[in-house]
Parts: structure tokens; sequence; C-alpha cells
């Protein structure tokens, strides 16, 4: 079997690329001293078959526990869904040890820093892109990226290069992008569309009870050889 590739680049912990977001880490590093405040990366196996893609980290989730929603409401709600499918295994504990473990699955952000008010700028958003191109051009055996939220969405689609017009966001869309990946939508799981309805949970779990069965449908779980795909 061949060797799987290295990890995709992830941001250095005092990336200085976005001025704005590198002020708020530095307000949050002095009120904040035991959270991670940095980039958070990628996490998951790099064999996976399924790439979520979130918008950014959370002020008192991910930006306090380095690990993809993690700490808190969105997480709550996704690592539930994805242990139901089969995608996670383990009891979530809103902590990075806590044993959680990601199968056949990977999780990353938009954007890699937390920003004021959890709302990026355009510019923040398209200088945080070539991380994501990196993620997905490294992932061996990559098949669908499921995007929670319009944002997310717009970000996977530029990252491959193709045109926003020809694929637009939509709750349960799901599309298939000019490289041969599926783009899933869903509307993100964060605590204010869940308040409100525009999320439910049986909408949300819709979506990955329909991911799990077109990955069941691919076959079995290999990783190309390099240069493959």
């Amino acid at each position: 079997m061949s060797a799987l590739p290295d990890l995709p680049p992830q941001p250095d912990r005092d990336c200085p690329a976005c001025p704005r977001l590198v002020a708020f880490r530095s307000q949050n590093r002095t009120a904040y001293p035991a959270f991670w405040n940095g980039p958070v990366p990628s996490w998951g196996p790099i064999d996976a078959r399924v790439l979520i893609v979130g918008l950014a980290p959370g002020l008192k989730g991910a930006n306090q526990t380095g690990r993809p929603f993690t700490g808190d409401y969105a997480g709550d709600l996704l690592y539930e869904t994805l242990t139901t499918f089969g995608f996670a295994d383990g009891r979530y504990a809103a902590r990075p040890d806590d044993g959680l473990r990601l199968i056949d699955c990977r999780i990353t952000n938009a954007v890699r820093c937390v920003p004021p008010e959890n709302k990026p700028v355009g510019a923040e958003i398209a200088t945080c892109r070539r991380f994501l191109e990196e993620e997905l051009a490294s992932l061996p055996g990559l098949r669908e990226v499921v995007a929670l939220g319009q944002i997310a969405h717009k970000a996977v689609v530029a990252a491959v290069g193709d045109r926003q017009a020809s694929f637009p966001f939509g709750h349960g869309a799901v599309h298939r992008l000019g490289n041969g990946l599926i783009l899933a939508d869903s509307y993100h799981c964060s605590r204010y569309n869940t308040s409100t309805r525009r999320l439910t949970p049986a909408m949300f779990r819709s979506v990955f009870g329909d991911l799990r069965g077109r990955i069941d449908d691919a076959g079995p779980h290999t990783v190309p050889a390099p240069g493959a795909r």
C-alpha cells in the first residue's frame, strides 16, 4: 500500500496575514491567556473521504480548545450527528482530550482564526483560502465536502476554481464540482440557527444521513495511489 502524503500545511500559530484577526488574537491572549488563541488546525484522518468545512472558530469554542467545533453548542450538535452516522466514535466532552475520534471524516474551517463577533470579512476569507485549497488538494481519498453555511460553501467553490453562479447554496443541496468532488450544503449548526428553527436537528441529521448513504454506495474505503485522483 502506498504511504499517505504529508499532512496539509496549517497556519503558523502567529500567522500575520490578516491584521484585524491578529489584533483580535492579541486581545484574546491578554483576556484569555489559557485559551488556544491561534489559527485552529484541521482535525481528522488524512485518508478521510469526507471533509466538513465550517465558517471560523468560535471565541469560546475552538479558539479556546484548539480543536474545530469543540467547546460550543455547534460542536454538541455536530459531533452527536457524526457519531450517529458512524463518522465519529467515542464520547464528545467538549475538550480536545475527550478521546473522541473521527472516522473517514476530517473537519476544517474556511477561516482559521476567530473573528470579532464571529464575522470574518471578505478579505480574510480570501486570504485564508490557500489553506483550504491545500487541504482539498492533499486528501488522497476525498470524495465529498460538506459546507456548513453559505460562506463555507462559497469558500469551497472558490478554492476549486468554479463559478459561484453555477453552484448556488441551499440547505440540502448536493452539487458535483468541476473537479469531480461532491459538495453537500447545510445551514450552519450554530445556536442561533437552531434557536430560530432555521435549522432543526432533524434537518441536520438528514444531510448526514444522505451523506452516509452516498459514501456507503461508493464502496470500500481505499486510498488511491499518489496522482490517481
